[in-house]
């Protein structure tokens, strides 16, 4: 487990190094350029560059760290949208020889089209209804999940004013939110938080990766101040629900995620305080798809959850599957639901290309 780290970083400079001899050696192929050295070295510092740049500037606040991000990010969006586009490319020059214009004309004309799709299939948001038996419900419970919804740099209070009239046209009894509400301390502002008062029902909180990496402090007060109820490692209940909230953590001592803090808490130690009444309905909120096997131990009847996008964009999402044991979806662990939303939001680059951004519709509905 202490050399995942190592293995994850060696994978991902074996695949940057491919890419920057792979696209060099096709602008040089569709330019005819005869002066490589410059392109070798202008595609090894781009990708250096521009990831460098969105991590320094992530939480910028000035005008000037937010442009610089967002063309950082859709730039290496963009990337490897070219790269896909030349591979396909190249797969249709095995069956049809290609003149180096030609190729250059499928390349860019695909990845053009690739990039606007990505961007309209991550500004699209879609309603996925779900209905779920509960075990020791009388009477349906209609509930909305929200998670991931990455406002910040590229997502901003257009963007949330859709979320919540989507939300509320599902007429939910409650709405659970399981974390990365913000990603960037450049939306750490009431204007981002006072929408969520117009959400007709009751809302319930647990952070995310991003939301610590912002200010959570900030964002708990910011929460509590439009009425959301945030849950720190705390159940609360809602009609027949029990409603357990993890703040964002590893599943325990041995577990590895780059995304959570080792000198925190953990899942096995937390779920065991919370003394949940294992004969009530429970639901469990926490960011990210860890733990599942605690939280079957301790009576957790649907687990609530994102964090993985589902990879965001293809072909991440074979990593993400790697990665995860859930990446997306409903699924089922000894009888406790783990149901893992793609997300609302993107992170990084704005697009996203295999995924969807979804709001869940959750039917909560009495076991017979």
């Amino acid at each position: 487990m202490k050399l995942l780290p190592y293995a994850i970083v060696v994978v991902f400079l074996a695949l940057i190094a491919f890419t920057v001899i792979y696209l060099s050696k096709k602008i040089i192929y569709i330019f005819g350029i005869e002066s490589t050295r410059l392109v070798y070295i202008t595609f090894s510092l781009l990708p250096l560059i521009f990831m460098v740049v969105s991590g320094v500037f992530t939480n910028a606040t000035g005008m000037i760290g937010h442009i610089l991000y967002k063309t950082a990010s859709v730039t290496m969006g963009i990337y490897l949208f070219v790269l896909l586009s030349f591979l396909v490319a190249d797969g249709i020059g095995i069956f049809v020889k290609l003149k180096p214009s030609t190729f250059g004309l499928i390349g860019f004309g695909l990845a053009f089209c690739i990039t606007l799709f990505g961007y309209w299939r991550g500004a699209s948001i879609q309603i996925t209804p779900m209905t779920i038996p509960m075990e020791g419900l009388t009477k349906k419970v209609k509930a909305v999940h929200l998670t991931d919804i990455h406002i910040g740099h590229f997502r901003t209070n257009g963007f949330l004013q859709e979320v919540i009239e989507k939300t509320n046209a599902q007429n939910p009894d409650v709405v659970l939110i399981t974390g990365d509400y913000l990603d960037s301390e450049y939306a750490l502002k009431e204007k981002y938080f006072e929408p969520l008062k117009q959400i007709k029902a009751p809302v319930y909180f647990v952070d995310g990766n991003h939301d610590h990496a912002t200010n959570m402090d900030s964002i708990y007060s910011l929460m509590k101040k439009v009425g959301v109820h945030v849950l720190e490692n705390e159940k609360a209940t809602f009609g027949e629900l029990q409603i357990a909230g993890l703040t964002h953590m590893l599943a325990d001592r041995n577990s590895f995620d780059m995304h959570a803090s080792d000198e925190k808490p953990t899942m096995d130690e937390v779920l065991p305080t919370l003394k949940m009444i294992k004969e009530r309905p429970t639901i469990l909120l926490h960011h990210a798809p860890n733990g599942i096997k605690y939280a079957n131990e301790h009576g957790i009847d649907l687990y609530l959850t994102g964090h993985t996008h589902a990879g965001q964009i293809f072909p991440f999402n074979f990593v993400a599957n790697m990665i995860f044991d859930y990446n997306r979806g409903l699924h089922d662990y000894n009888g406790t639901k783990i149901l893992v939303s793609e997300g609302i939001g993107t992170f990084g680059p704005p697009f996203r290309l295999g995924t969807k951004s979804e709001i869940i519709a959750l039917d909560l509905i009495p076991k017979h």
